[in-house]
């Protein structure tokens, strides 16, 4: 399906920062009424997003709204179709890490990953898919961890995994609408949620990732952009991103095992000869 270079109306789940404040940039400068749902709205922020606008005359609508609450999102979702029109676009970019590994995750750590995540990208879809029309695009923020699995990413694979199954059932259920359905799956990029991560990041996790690339929001964007412009549905930006999920897709298990395992055990093995500086690298 063509993509959808300059919507008339975008909608973003997490749109106050990182990817989804790109995505509500970029679009508020290509002329598109935009409406973002978050779970705090920043006034410098939106701000920003009034000076962006080439056309003054466009609107930027935002709603304090939780992914994690369907009710909720519903509603606000139709507050915004309301104020400036079904949506052309929508993405949901909205989304948690929390990552150890499994033996020492909290089971209530575990579910609020799953919970915004998984659940959060089923309640936006709920949500903007009653309104779009034929020709429209729902685009779910997923992972290279949702088909690569990582150390110590129990709860973030899982979603992420789901987040691409049920983005994969959507496309089908969707296109006989003539409503397209897609998936971003981005390596690690710098944003706030990474920043964080990394002051606690298990040093197999560290290894397992550069596997797959570290990306500026800058270099991200500019490749997924050039999907979504371009209608794929699944888009990898980076290199390094998109031969990691060439060699899981095409190599035997036991070939990506071989050489994951091979990894973890270094790893391991360097942990275990110096514990003092793998605890602060945790």
């Amino acid at each position: 399906m063509a993509g959808l270079k300059n919507p008339k109306t975008f909608f973003v789940s997490g749109g106050m920062s990182g990817i989804g404040k790109a995505f509500a940039l970029e679009y508020v400068r290509r002329g598109a009424d935009v409406a973002i749902f978050d779970l705090v709205l920043d006034d410098g922020v939106l701000k920003e997003l009034q000076d962006a606008r080439k056309n003054k005359s466009r609107q930027i609508v935002a709603f304090k709204s939780s992914v994690t609450d369907a009710g909720q999102l519903t509603g606000s979702v139709k507050q915004a179709v309301e104020a400036i029109g079904v949506p052309e676009l929508a993405i949901n970019c909205a989304g948690v890490q929390r990552a150890q590994p499994f033996a020492e995750l909290p089971r209530e750590d575990f579910e609020l990953v799953v919970q915004v995540n998984l659940f959060g990208s089923r309640n936006f879809a709920a949500a903007v898919l009653p309104h779009m029309q034929q020709g429209g695009r729902l685009v779910l923020v997923a992972s290279m961890a949702g088909f690569a699995a990582n150390y110590s990413y129990a709860a973030y694979s899982a979603s992420k995994f789901g987040v691409i199954g049920l983005g994969k059932v959507l496309r089908l259920e969707c296109k006989p609408r003539g409503i397209d359905v897609g998936l971003i799956c981005p390596p690690e990029v710098d944003t706030p949620m990474v920043v964080e991560e990394a002051k606690h990041m298990h040093p197999v996790s560290r290894r397992l990732k550069d596997l797959g690339g570290s990306l500026s929001l800058e270099e991200a964007m500019q490749g997924i952009f050039a999907g979504l412009d371009a209608g794929n549905s699944v888009i990898i930006p980076g290199t390094k991103a998109k031969m990691t999920y060439l060699c899981n897709r095409y190599l035997p298990d036991f070939i990506m095992n071989t050489v994951v395992d091979k990894i973890v055990q270094s790893e391991l093995k360097k942990m275990a000869s110096d514990p003092v500086s793998a605890n602060r690298s945790r």
